[in-house]
């Protein structure tokens, strides 16, 4: 049946409304468990260092860290529900031939992005504070490492967002691929421009350092050769 365009603008301003109870009660959540939440983010950093003291530098970081994990707790919850309702909202307009590319970017995109951050977590973190804490332990003069508790949560939760995002490689690839625009014998052939591109990318995103950087592009380097083995061959 064909809804009229208030019937359109009622249905999106439901969803609208849905969407925004979900993530208040979300945030309501994330204020709640905050603690929890900070203390599994810091936890790479305990396991490399057992001894960590994390400074908090001014009055109000212990609130703006609480408020900000709340935020991101709430986003992590609300963004499938956001996900669903759009796909609820556009599905009943689209062709059949939209609805395959449509799907896969609704349903791979949370899970690469959800793939990228965890390789961040459990194998970038590791190494990274590894070599930063034996980096500053080099130092001749005298010095205590004292983190500040904000700048580390902030390079932490940049690190996972980065990582997430560097894995929606594939999904991109093969959507290109699959509406004409990358053919695969030319992805292959400018492969070793991909590589230098996926190594400045790597550069630019990730801390000045080394061991992070490689840690980025490697990954992405194989998702490339992974996207190659699931395009559409030229016709």
């Amino acid at each position: 049946m064909r809804m009229t365009l208030l019937q359109h603008f009622a249905e999106l301003r439901r969803r609208i409304l849905w969407t925004a109870v979900v993530f208040l009660v979300a945030f309501c959540l994330g204020w709640i468990i905050a603690p929890y939440t900070e203390l599994f983010l810091v936890k790479p950093l305990l396991n490399i260092w057992g001894d960590a003291v994390l400074l908090y530098t001014k009055l109000t970081d212990a609130l703006m860290i609480r408020f900000s994990l709340s935020t991101l707790v709430a986003l992590l919850i609300t963004i499938p529900v956001l996900i669903w309702h759009i796909w609820a909202y556009v599905a009943p307009g689209l062709h059949k031939n939209e609805k395959q590319f449509v799907v896969p970017v609704f349903v791979f995109s949370p899970l690469l992005f959800l793939l990228g951050a965890s390789f961040a977590f459990f194998v970038l973190f590791p190494f990274v504070f590894k070599f930063f804490i034996e980096i500053s332990k080099t130092i001749n003069l005298p010095a205590v490492l004292l983190p500040a508790a904000k700048g580390y949560l902030s390079f932490a939760i940049d690190l996972l967002k980065v990582f997430g995002v560097a894995f929606q490689l594939p999904l991109v690839m093969i959507i290109l691929n699959k509406i004409g625009l990358l053919p695969k014998n030319t992805a292959s052939r400018c492969r070793k421009y991909v590589i230098v591109c996926i190594f400045i990318v790597a550069a630019v995103l990730t801390p000045p350092d080394i061991v992070s950087q490689i840690l980025l592009a490697v990954p992405m380097w194989l998702l490339f050769e992974i996207s190659l083995l699931f395009m559409r061959q030229d016709s």
